[in-house]
């Protein structure tokens, strides 16, 4: 390899391990989140609110604007979207990083050497794409109660407000 190629490799080297470490924070998130709307769940099944985000702001500030209650509902979503979006990337780089070594190890009749860095990399995209869709199933459901919470705020409001 020339001094740009062996460069560039020990660069992304130096990226594995804290995709790694990001993508076992992510998985952990989503299993937290996937938790609080398990919780959220049993709440409302058994007839007691649940969340209630956006009616607890408009006791601290009743006079928000209906941007501003749209806000606070992506606000609330916003990590959650983000871990759904950002994870399969990273499971990508996760996997293609160990592919590299993986190939060297294969071109030297290294089996063993191959199969410790595919290991890595299919476990890292598996742990990614769940991470992915736990979090894109939580925010869907999530956004729906959110937003449902929001129409009837403002249904309210209207239904209060002077004709």
């Amino acid at each position: 390899m020339n001094a740009l190629e062996t460069l560039l490799y020990e660069i992304t080297r130096l990226f594995l391990n804290p995709v790694l470490v990001l993508l076992c924070l992510m998985f952990l998130y989503a299993l937290f989140t996937l938790g609080m709307l398990l919780h959220d769940l049993l709440r409302r099944a058994v007839g007691r609110p649940a969340g209630q985000a956006l009616v607890a702001h408009l006791r601290h500030q009743p006079d928000l604007s209906q941007d501003k209650l749209e806000l606070l509902v992506l606000r609330k979503l916003e990590l959650q979207r983000l871990v759904s979006r950002i994870a399969p990337m990273l499971g990508l780089v996760a996997t293609m990083i160990p592919m590299g070594p993986a190939l060297l190890a294969v071109s030297a009749g290294n089996a063993e050497g191959m199969a410790q860095h595919l290991v890595v990399a299919f476990a890292a995209v598996i742990v990614a794409l769940l991470a992915a869709a736990i979090t894109y199933g939580v925010q869907t459901v999530r956004r729906r109660w959110l937003l449902e919470e929001l129409a009837q705020i403002l249904e309210d409001r209207d239904a209060s407000a002077p004709a």
